[in-house]
């Protein structure tokens, strides 16, 4: 049974904290995502070790007991021993694992496996039939899309396209199930698909959970002596009322106009709109020698 190195495949040192694993597992997965590699095999073969690699990395678990074997293994390795002869099956009849496996990993030991199925074996009770596996594949969508909600056409290995619904109020992190769409095991019982959701920087608009913050420009007189102004939102134009004296980078709240809240039809977060007041710069004579007497008055308090 030979060892795979789960950090070399994903190019991160050993130390690595969870977001360098989830930025290097996203990197590679879209460089050898079916879609951009059509008919290569040794690509397909490349994203299925990056989705087993990922998949044990980035459960906290499950990386802790492949770093214990690791260590093990490589100790073994130093002192001279035969690499197929390590007997993988110590560590599920140890007792330092909540698992109780009895005689089932031995049987997978004998089966001369490689380590990413002895751990999906573990990890299932110790059968000898693995458990089908899950995989993961980065999307990257628009705010808009986010807004909206929107379909992905997607591939995986060995299977037909397929198009997915990705719903209204997912974030950078949200991950979208679709049942049956992952890798098979020897029963040719399939695991699941999870597309997890990347959305992009939006020039306008910064999002925080599922309220929006954008600028809105402000007339001096308006913003002076109160009035309405149109502002564009995901949903649409609206008028929005100034109040009398506002500043610059005032905040004017709009209920029921952020993003859409996932899972929650109907209910949405909201819009806050920072105040940018703009000066004119095409006043006439009159208009200014006006604006000038104000000011004089107001000096003269």
């Amino acid at each position: 049974m030979e060892y795979k190195d789960y950090y070399k495949t994903l190019g991160v040192d050993r130390n690595a904290d969870q977001e360098t694993i989830k930025k290097a597992f996203r990197k590679l997965a879209r460089q050898y995502h079916p879609d951009a590699n059509k008919g290569d095999k040794k690509a397909e073969e490349k994203f299925k070790e990056i989705n087993e690699a990922y998949e044990v990395l980035s459960d906290p678990e499950k990386r802790k007991l492949y770093d214990r074997m690791g260590t093990s293994y490589r100790e073994y390795q130093r002192a001279g021993g035969n690499p197929r002869d390590y007997d993988w099956s110590q560590w599920a009849n140890s007792g330092d694992f909540p698992f109780g496996f009895g005689q089932g990993a031995r049987r997978v030991y004998e089966q001369d496996i490689d380590l990413g199925e002895f751990i999906r074996q573990i990890f299932s009770g110790g059968q000898t039939v693995s458990q089908p596996r899950d995989f993961q594949q980065g999307v990257e969508i628009t705010l808009e899309e986010a807004y909206h909600g929107t379909t992905r056409l997607v591939q995986t290995p060995g299977q037909p396209d397929i198009e997915v619904k990705i719903p209204p109020g997912v974030k950078t992190g949200s991950r979208v199930r679709v049942r049956g769409h992952g890798g098979k095991n020897a029963r040719g019982q399939a695991g699941d698909l999870y597309l997890v959701i990347e959305v992009k920087p939006h020039p306008t608009y910064e999002r925080k959970d599922d309220d929006l913050y954008r600028d809105m420009p402000v007339d001096a007189f308006t913003a002076m002596l109160g009035g309405e102004a149109q502002v564009d939102t995901l949903a649409g134009p609206i008028a929005v009322k100034v109040p009398p004296g506002t500043s610059s980078g005032k905040l004017i709240r709009v209920r029921g106009r952020g993003m859409p809240k996932l899972n929650k039809p109907g209910e949405y977060g909201d819009l806050y709109l920072r105040v940018s007041v703009t000066v004119p710069t095409d006043l006439t004579d009159a208009e200014r020698e006006q604006l000038a007497k104000i000011a004089r008055r107001r000096a003269g308090r």
